[in-house]
């Protein structure tokens, strides 16, 4: 695992998206996992204006997003296939018959979950997955006792997710009660972790996940184990990390990432 702390929010987010950039680049095949959520809509903001200014090419990549609540409609406006059209897909050019999404409406979900495992393998998995992390510490709805060698399946969500996204929806009360959501092992297959997070409501669960033990409770200590785990943070949401001064010289003075620090 690799960390890496930007001065702020806006620069977070640009590093994930030149990152983004970068693989997809290299590879116009890329198969992108992603994410939704607040704090990806600032990522997203830097891929589209990438595309619409720098010509960057979204043609020919495939896409699979982590997880969708069971039980909304695509058009559902709280979905997150409706989420990923307004803040990425309706602006770039994807194939929308390459995005793929859980279907929470599927009559089987069990069967829904099989069938999503098998069109990832079917493209060749996952090239980079783009994560974020909730304050219980779970990556996708991988809820706490999460097994590390769990598939895409049926989640129920945990309290704390609930209050988390309480807001979206008016009340807690009125969010769904369970998500089909990628596995841990599903994750961890993944050629490329990236994990983003900003804010200081994220410091805590930030330092558990990336310097904490190892375990089921929180989800996002799994990427530990992950060959190829890139995790990028703001100065607020890095403030309880114990070794911050020396991911701060990763950034600083690696080769690897001197392209990145010449467009600071």
């Amino acid at each position: 695992m690799e960390v890496i702390i930007r001065p702020d929010a806006d620069a977070a987010a640009g590093l994930v998206a030149r990152i983004i950039a970068k693989e997809l680049r290299a590879n116009p095949h890329l198969v992108l996992g992603l994410a939704t959520g607040r704090t990806m809509e600032s990522v997203y903001r830097v891929l589209v204006r990438m595309h619409r200014k720098g010509g960057l090419d979204f043609s020919l990549c495939s896409t699979f997003n982590l997880d969708e609540y069971v039980g909304l409609a695509l058009s559902d406006p709280h979905s997150y296939r409706h989420y990923m059209n307004e803040h990425l897909f309706q602006h770039v050019n994807v194939e929308l018959r390459n995005t793929h999404l859980p279907n929470g409406q599927a009559p089987d979900l069990d069967a829904e979950c099989r069938s999503y495992e098998a069109a990832i393998a079917k493209f060749g998995g996952i090239d980079l997955q783009l994560l974020g992390i909730g304050r219980a510490g779970h990556i996708g709805f991988n809820e706490p006792l999460s097994a590390f060698k769990s598939r895409t399946r049926v989640k129920a969500l945990a309290p704390l997710t609930l209050e988390q996204n309480a807001e979206f929806f008016g009340g807690a009360d009125k969010v769904p009660r369970r998500a089909i959501t990628m596995g841990v092992g599903t994750i961890l297959e993944s050629r490329r972790c990236l994990l983003f997070a900003t804010g200081a409501e994220k410091a805590g669960i930030i330092a558990k996940a990336v310097e904490g033990p190892i375990t089921s409770m929180i989800s996002a200590t799994a990427l530990q184990l992950h060959a190829h785990c890139t995790v990028v943070v703001d100065e607020a949401a890095a403030s309880c990390l114990e070794g911050s001064e020396y991911y701060r010289r990763i950034f600083a003075t690696e080769p690897e990432w001197e392209e990145f620090r010449n467009l600071d």
